[in-house]
């Protein structure tokens, strides 16, 4: 079963986790010095909160998938829905590493879908094989991004 996931850029992580702990009435289930998150399942969610953005607010919005299969066919309709979807294979963000998809929606909201399988001890990075694949063109390399980004 798929789980939604939101991820929410903060500007005081001790104050926020505060907040949400109580909101949710649980602690979270990972947290470091700069990230943490909540896997709830009520409701079914994976809520994440992290510093060191260039803004606070919705980072973007997601759909976790509980093997690679589902991350298959979650990719698949991302390829139908958005204009392009960048694809990441053994990503290592928020402390796990994770096959993902990208992809915008029309108003430029980004949707991650992703299939994580293990934990890392650091924040980390995008995967080193990063592609955009677009309906209108073959998949090109890109430059290594940010964490989440």
């Amino acid at each position: 079963m798929k789980r939604l996931h939101v991820h929410v850029s903060v500007a005081d992580l001790d104050q926020s986790i505060q907040f949400y702990s109580t909101l949710f009435g649980a602690q979270p289930s990972k947290q470091k010095v700069d990230y943490a998150k909540w896997m709830l399942e009520d409701p079914r969610v994976n809520f994440a909160i992290s510093t060191g953005a260039n803004s606070t607010g919705l980072s973007h919005l997601g759909i976790q998938a509980e093997d690679q299969a589902e991350l298959d066919e979650l990719t698949a309709r991302a390829k139908v829905a958005g204009e392009s979807v960048l694809i990441e294979s053994g990503a290592s963000c928020c402390y796990a590493r994770s096959n993902k998809a990208w992809v915008e929606d029309p108003a430029g909201l980004r949707w991650e879908t992703f299939f994580t399988f293990g934990d890392i001890t650091t924040y980390g990075h995008s995967a080193e094989e990063t592609r955009i694949e677009s309906k209108a063109i073959a998949a090109t390399p890109v430059a290594t991004t940010s964490c989440c980004g």
